[in-house]
């Protein structure tokens, strides 16, 4: 007898990312209806056949071949909680990246109006590494797996980043660069490799990462929710350890070797800092490689992939599929996009440059002069240490206040706000700063401010991290469910939502410094664009995004995203 059993798409088990699962939908629970029909028709054929050849010892072979796999079973908490503790390795990078190199670069020699023009290279990287990392993972037949041979090689990636970075200045110095001279261009030229490696590897970390957790859950809820909670539970341990480190001015006694002739101490504390990143990471990269193990996929599967995506798409397949994600988007999406666009636009010019505005505004510092900025710079780590407090106690509370204020859309409104207040708030304590400003009799180098002024800029810090907490999780989940119509898959929508994060990055890397320049330097214009945009995005969330269906509506709050 030939079956003709219809295709059954693996959405029917898992969704590519299940890490936000939803229903299936009444055509595929008529999908799963007619194999299971088929199937039982098969088996009342196979024994009428063994009952006449009286052979009951041999199987039939058309029963093995056509019967579908069965999902694959939760693993257990403990490999969950493993592999998600590889996120404080990434984090604690990420978190020294955004405290301490803007001010780094600068004292390589980087005008302040370029030194944006530096993290290009995020935005870039996570719009083409997370896709084809993504989509070569999904896809590759090593003995080890399919997500560890990326994970291995991201973390010894970003080794290899880590040492290009803190040494720039030592390597710079060897060939040729002059310390008397306050540009050095072969100690830039290391630092800018060493970043954009950097940023490669984060994002070939971070992909493979989620896509294993999502793995080890296969499908089951409860076990979704714990590998979510538990990634971004280490996303805050890592941000907190590395605001603390990069706040901490004596850490470069601990590797006395790290301050050399052209290396002073805020750049041996930047390497002492990075020596603890890379200690961190791969042990807990190799604790997870060694200790959770992937059955590899067959070479077969691999090829089906392949030749069903050649169908679909013309080019990279995950691209094409981007594309086609893009074509059928619905009007609710197109809103999400906006929303997510504005917000980013406010967020990423205080995430550039929190630090160096404690540096230059707040304290009245100068790069490479004096103590005044090297201490606002430790003190800006410090507000972002208390940020990430914030930003994981709130993460915790996301359900609860979506529902005391009335929904999500209206929750990430508000916070929109509140992220707009602090913006525009920034120029109220630099005034306050500058007015209290004084100097030691005989020094050029400014005291620091005054109690009231620091508390209010630290307080600053530690709110804006409700609304981060929000822009972490709530986007990310309303583009699976606004998505769901189109039926372009959770991943190709979260890579749709990767592009309305990434292009404004680029943007505000761009023209932030020419447009600060034009003020006359300094860090509040672009901070005060940050806010209109704040308001802009609270404005439209509130009455034109659509608030989710109630049986979705939880699943919104339970999703989480991240910056990178």
């Amino acid at each position: 007898m030939q079956l003709n059993i219809p295709f059954l798409p693996p959405s029917l088990f898992y969704y590519k990312n299940p890490l936000h699962t939803f229903p299936s939908t009444p055509h595929q629970n008529t999908q799963i209806s007619q194999i299971h029909t088929l199937l039982e028709l098969n088996t009342m054929e196979s024994l009428s056949s063994t009952k006449h050849n009286h052979n009951p010892s041999k199987p039939n072979s058309l029963h093995l071949e056509n019967q579908p796999e069965l999902p694959p079973e939760p693993s257990p908490l403990r490999k969950i909680i493993v592999v998600a503790s590889i996120a404080a390795g990434v984090q604690f990078g990420w978190a020294l990246q955004l405290s301490l190199l803007t001010p780094y670069v600068q004292l390589l020699g980087i005008p302040h109006t370029w030194a944006a023009y530096i993290w290009l290279c995020g935005p870039i990287s996570g719009m083409l590494v997370q896709p084809i990392v993504g989509y070569h993972s999904d896809r590759c037949t090593s003995r080890f797996g399919r997500r560890r041979p990326f994970i291995a090689a991201g973390a010894l990636a970003v080794a290899i980043a880590v040492f290009l970075i803190g040494y720039a200045a030592d390597m710079g110095h060897m060939f040729g660069d002059s310390l008397e001279k306050k540009a050095r261009p072969r100690a830039i030229a290391i630092f800018v490799v060493g970043f954009w490696i950097l940023d490669v590897a984060n994002n070939m970390l971070q992909g493979p990462c989620r896509a294993l957790l999502a793995d080890l859950a296969a499908g089951d809820q409860r076990k979704t929710r714990t590998a979510n909670a538990g990634f971004s539970f280490f996303m805050a341990v890592g941000n907190v350890l590395g605001y603390a480190a990069g706040s901490y001015s004596g850490l470069h006694r601990i590797f006395p070797f790290t301050k050399t002739k052209a290396c002073d101490v805020y750049c041996a504390n930047l390497k002492s800092c990075f020596f603890l990143s890379i200690a961190m990471l791969l042990t807990l990269a190799t604790a997870a490689s060694i200790y959770v193990k992937e059955k590899p996929l067959s070479p077969e599967k691999s090829t089906a992939a392949d030749a069903e995506d050649e169908g679909k798409s013309h080019g990279m397949p995950c691209f094409g599929e981007l594309s086609g994600a893009f074509r059928e988007l619905k009007r609710p999406m197109w809103i999400l996009l906006l929303v997510t666009c504005l917000n980013w636009i406010a967020w990423f010019p205080f995430l550039l440059f929190d630090t160096d505005w404690m540096g230059r505004e707040v304290y009245g510092g100068t790069v490479g002069v004096g103590k005044a900025y090297d201490m606002g710079v430790r003190a800006g780590a410090l507000g972002l240490m208390l940020n990430s407090l914030v930003l994981g106690a709130a993460s915790l509370g996301v359900e609860i206040l979506a529902r005391a204020v009335g929904g999500v859309k209206r929750l990430w409104g508000i916070v929109n706000f509140i992220l707009a207040i602090c913006l525009a708030m920034t120029v109220l304590v630099t005034k306050q700063a500058e007015h209290s400003r004084h100097f030691a009799p005989g020094s050029h180098d400014p005291l620091p401010p005054p109690g009231h002024v620091k508390a209010g800029a630290l307080a600053l810090f530690s709110v804006l991290g409700i609304p981060l907490a929000i822009t972490y999780s709530i986007p990310f989940a309303l583009a699976s469910i606004f998505s769901t119509s189109t039926g372009a898959g959770q991943g190709l929508s979260l890579g749709v939502l990767n592009l309305a994060i990434v292009i404004p990055q680029m943007v505000i890397s761009v023209t932030s410094g020419p447009w600060d320049a034009l003020f006359g330097g300094g860090n509040l214009p672009a901070f005060v664009v940050g806010a209109v945009a704040a308001a802009a995005s609270g404005i439209l969330s509130i009455i034109l995004l659509p608030s989710p269906p109630p049986d979705l509506a939880k699943a919104a709050t339970a999703a989480g995203g991240g910056f990178h």
